[in-house]
């Protein structure tokens, strides 16, 4: 059983208790605010926008803090702080590669959390490089299997999608970032409902880890995907789909 489609749902369903504590609406507005400044405030010539707008609509984020978050990065709110996009590298416990995307307004108070982060659970933080060429970027869609049939995925093969893989209870859509936006109209228009649907960094290959390196790596990301400043985290284990599920009760 690979980790990645299983954490990437179980990230999804805590997404609402996120958006309660109003802390995933704050990062949503974030990642609004760099595509905006990025690439202008108009979604229809800005992908990057509308990716970050749509997940935004997705976790029922209202439309005033949509707008808000357009004009901060467009420069119309002359208050705004200026944010960027810094990437960190390193391994977990069980040797794991992980990615964190993070949103900050103070490169070097993020950077010295996270390292901290990263060696209190055994592992490190490496160089820029060291483990990025573990991952590619794609868009995936989650699919609950109970939900649906692999037939009804079809529609995304035919819209563009490269892969349909099962994964125990889940079916991971994969596709090339062009056609993500595609792909997941395809399968919102017939009916499927999605998990999650994300641009993402997906293991080119995966690590598995025991029962003990399970527990400590959970704990990492989940601390990680808890701080303010991360946006997202990406991470290349496998483990047994009876040890993730005890570990995440």
């Amino acid at each position: 059983m690979s980790g990645h489609s299983k954490w990437s749902s179980i990230k999804h369903k805590k997404g609402a208790a996120d958006a309660k504590r109003g802390k995933l609406f704050t990062k949503l507005s974030k990642g609004i605010q760099v595509a905006a400044r990025e690439g202008g405030g108009d979604p229809i010539g800005n992908p990057a926008l509308a990716l970050a707008i749509q997940r935004a609509r997705d976790a029922s984020m209202p439309k005033d803090n949509i707008e808000r978050a357009v004009a901060k990065g467009t420069g119309a709110d002359a208050d705004a702080a200026a944010i960027e996009h810094v990437v960190y590298e390193g391994y977990g416990p069980g040797g794991v590669a992980v990615l964190v995307d993070a949103l900050t307004d103070n490169r070097n108070r993020t950077g010295s959390e996270v390292r901290y982060m990263f060696s209190s659970s055994g592992g490190g933080l490496g160089e820029p490089g060291s483990v990025a060429w573990n991952f590619e970027k794609k868009g995936v869609v989650v699919v609950d299997a109970a939900r649906h049939q692999e037939e009804e995925l079809m529609v995304a093969i035919d819209a563009g999608a490269e892969d349909v893989v099962t994964e125990a209870d889940l079916f991971e859509i994969v596709t090339e970032p062009a056609a993500f936006a595609e792909v997941r109209e395809a399968l919102e228009n017939a009916g499927v409902q999605l998990e999650s649907a994300e641009l993402t960094m997906r293991p080119s290959n995966r690590v598995e880890v025991t029962e003990a390196e399970l527990g400590a790596l959970l704990a990492l990301l989940e601390t990680l995907e808890d701080h303010d400043d991360v946006s997202a985290v990406h991470a290349n284990f496998e483990a047994d789909e009876e040890l993730l599920e005890r570990a995440v009760v």
